[in-house]
């Protein structure tokens, strides 16, 4: 901009009166003319108002309004008609650009001053001071601050703030130190430096520090600032010390207090604790609900945290974005999609902004819950999807088997200018894992740095490990493995591994399941795993050995449990579960099916049941694996050709998979299994995983 490089020189006219400028941009000009005093007050242009100020001499009234205007051209074109600027008109140039962050204007009026002969008083340089601190130029601040002939302690509290907010800590550190004298200010300063940069600890040694520092008293900040840093740590003992100091000081009546308060409750995972501080808050704010409400989530008690959620609808105050955002992750996390679609109804009726983040959670939700009808209506209402919307409808077009919309999805983001993170490539990945789309996926892959500029990262290795291993190109997959700028993580590995059970690698499997055991040997998973391989090839004693190793090392196979909702109450299953009320009904239920299976050419898939048993009795424990069980009830307890929807928290099985296609089309159902990998929506005897997961 044109105005950055005027240099002050009392020889040089800047200001024509008689030709005023309408604005930097314009090349439009008006002639002045003289007014009566009646005339000044019907001008119908700013510009002529500025004319007729400083044809009156009334400079300083001038400046103001051309920088509450935001024209700083035309405001340092005043200033530099002034012989002699007074303190008040340098004053409101330079605090005008401390709230605008005009740094480069405040630089030229710096100069101004300089040149000027003017001689700034402490209020003045305090004000450059805060300027150049609060434009992040911190090297003109410390300039400014040496140069000062005196200082006060506003003068120390700007620098060490300024370098505090930039994580210059240690700079900041050794200013405070030396400092002659401190208030609350340079305590909050420091300490709050030390929470938002990451060192709790140091913020909680300087906490004490202040407590045996005999003139200080703490105010609302600096014991908000140290709660912020118990939480961090997390330190409950601290944190309870903390509470008591507010209660012995008086500092109990302030709201912002409690809302820090019950912050470090529940981020140490006192939750009642934090419950107990927000019940007694007598102004609480939609920030303070919406933080009570994360904590629930949080910590995992989903019941409390949709409960508070209904109760502040309840009350007179509104949600905002952050508040929906929360909630409807939660359901995305929980898979609740009934109270997901509530939420958004709530949101449709006071009427939501479609611009905010609280429509890509929109989307997020459906497509975590498998809705992705919905959640391409939500998506296609957006007038800008952000990043976080294009990336949840790619993935979830991928976890629920529909690889093309993925890629499709992928395409026209690419088209609309919105530029992929890493992220968003790891939904693609995925798509092509679970299509089998290895060229494709290779294509893509490459592309990260080559075409977009990212740098690949572990999660992307994961992606093409595992599409190359799906497909038993396992040659293509180690020589990746092999030529990695990274030590491959657990899901690489256990990617890997996954393909090998697929494709009955045994001695890859070996490598994979080796690097597990070094990473994670408390994980059952891979134990598990590489018993199944033994057992599909018979190798019964390997098996024996597996399970020795896992009861010297205390591992625990996890439970496979699965669970329906039907008519807003969860039933949950284990294999062989006698427990449900309706159990004999289920497992004669399950015994018909199972005739009718056979019937039409279903052969039980008896390779990964781990006990040299006979196979009459692999069959029989195969027929009562908790999603057969869920599937089971949720025909014999709903209306003919309602959908049925189950999750499982572990990957189904290759015979339930199997098994679940035969009763899809023998119920007639449209059955939907959500694993912890992905959707399976089976439907006519097919999945949309197309047999590939």
């Amino acid at each position: 901009m044109e105005y950055l490089s005027l240099k002050f020189s009392r020889s040089l006219p800047l200001l024509n009166l008689n030709k005023i400028v309408t604005s930097p941009y314009s090349s439009q000009t008006h002639s002045y003319k003289p007014l009566t005093h009646k005339a000044f007050f019907k001008l119908d242009t700013k510009e002529g108002l500025i004319n007729s100020l400083c044809k009156d001499r009334r400079f300083k009234d001038a400046i103001d309004i051309l920088c509450q205007e935001k024209r700083f051209k035309e405001a340092i074109q005043v200033l530099n008609q002034l012989d002699k600027p007074s303190a008040s008109i340098y004053s409101t140039l330079i605090q005008s650009c401390i709230q605008n962050r005009a740094l480069e204007v405040g630089k030229t009026v710096h100069e101004h001053i300089k040149l000027s002969g003017f001689v700034p008083g402490l209020v003045i340089s305090n004000r450059l001071l805060e300027m150049y601190a609060k434009c992040n130029s911190l090297y003109n601040a410390r300039k400014m601050f040496d140069e000062m002939t005196e200082r006060d302690l506003c003068s120390w509290n700007v620098l060490i703030s300024g370098y505090a907010k930039m994580g210059l800590l240690d700079e900041a550190r050794k200013m405070f130190d030396k400092m002659p004298e401190r208030d609350n200010f340079s305590w909050t300063a420091m300490i709050s430096g030390y929470v938002r940069h990451d060192k709790p600890n140091e913020a909680l040694e300087l906490c004490r520090m202040m407590k045996r520092h005999d003139n200080s008293k703490s105010n609302k900040f600096t014991i908000s600032s140290a709660l912020a840093a118990a939480a961090a740590v997390p330190c409950l003992r601290i944190g309870k010390e903390i509470h008591g100091h507010i209660m012995r000081t008086g500092l109990d009546s302030d709201e912002v207090v409690w809302s820090a308060l019950s912050d470090m409750y529940g981020k140490c995972g006192s939750i009642e604790e934090a419950r107990h501080i927000f019940d007694k808050m007598v102004n609480r704010d939609v920030v303070t609900w919406t933080a009570m409400i994360d904590k629930y989530f949080e910590g995992g008690r989903r019941e409390e945290g949709f409960d508070l959620f209904a109760e502040l609808l309840r009350s007179r105050i509104r949600p905002n974005e952050f508040t929906f955002a929360g909630v409807l992750n939660a359901c995305a996390d929980l898979s609740e999609e009934e109270v997901g679609k509530q939420v958004h109804g709530h949101m449709t009726r006071i009427g939501f902004d479609p611009f905010s983040f609280a429509g890509s959670a929109l989307v997020h939700m459906y497509s975590k819950c498998g809705n992705m009808v919905n959640a391409e209506r939500v998506f296609r209402g957006m007038p800008r999807p952000d990043l976080v919307s294009w990336t949840s409808l790619i993935a979830g077009y991928a976890q629920n088997g529909h690889p093309n919309e993925a890629l499709n999805y992928f395409e026209l983001l690419l088209k609309s200018g919105t530029q992929p993170d890493h992220i968003t490539f790891v939904g693609v990945l995925s798509a092509c894992a679970h299509a089998g789309l290895v060229d494709e996926g290779l294509q893509y892959f490459h592309s990260i740095n080559k075409e977009h500029g990212l740098t690949h990262t572990a999660d992307h290795y994961a992606c093409i490990i595992d599409l190359l291993a799906r497909s038993g190109r396992f040659e293509e997959a180690e020589n990746i493995i092999d030529k990695m700028p990274m030590q491959p993580d657990k899901f690489l590995w256990a990617s890997l591994l996954g393909g090998c059970r697929i494709h009955k690698n045994l001695k890859l499997a070996k490598r994979a399941a080796e690097a597990l055991f070094e990473i994670e040997p408390e994980n059952p998973a891979t134990y598990v795993t590489m018993a199944n391989i033994y057992a599909t090839a018979g190798m019964w004693s390997e098996v024996a050995k597996i399970r020795k190793t896992m009861d010297d090392r205390g591992v625990v196979k996890k439970p496979g449990l699965s669970w329906i909702e039907i008519k807003r109450k969860v039933h949950v299953f284990l294999v062989g579960d006698p427990s449900h009320p309706r159990s004999t009904e289920i497992h004669q239920f399950l015994g018909e099916l199972s005739k009718r299976m056979k019937e039409e050419g279903f052969v039980p898939d008896t390779n990964f049941v781990l006990h040299d048993v006979e196979e009459e009795q692999k069959e029989e424990n195969l027929s009562y694996h908790s999603e057969k069980l869920a599937v089971a009830f949720g025909i014999i307890a709903t209306p003919q050709g309602t959908p049925i929807k189950v999750f499982k928290n572990l990957r189904t099985c290759v015979d339930c998979h199997t098994a679940i296609k035969f009763i899809s089309k023998i119920a007639s159902r449209k059955i939907i299994v959500r694993d912890s990998n992905r959707f399976h929506c089976l439907e006519d005897g097919n999945c949309s995983c197309g047999d590939f997961w």
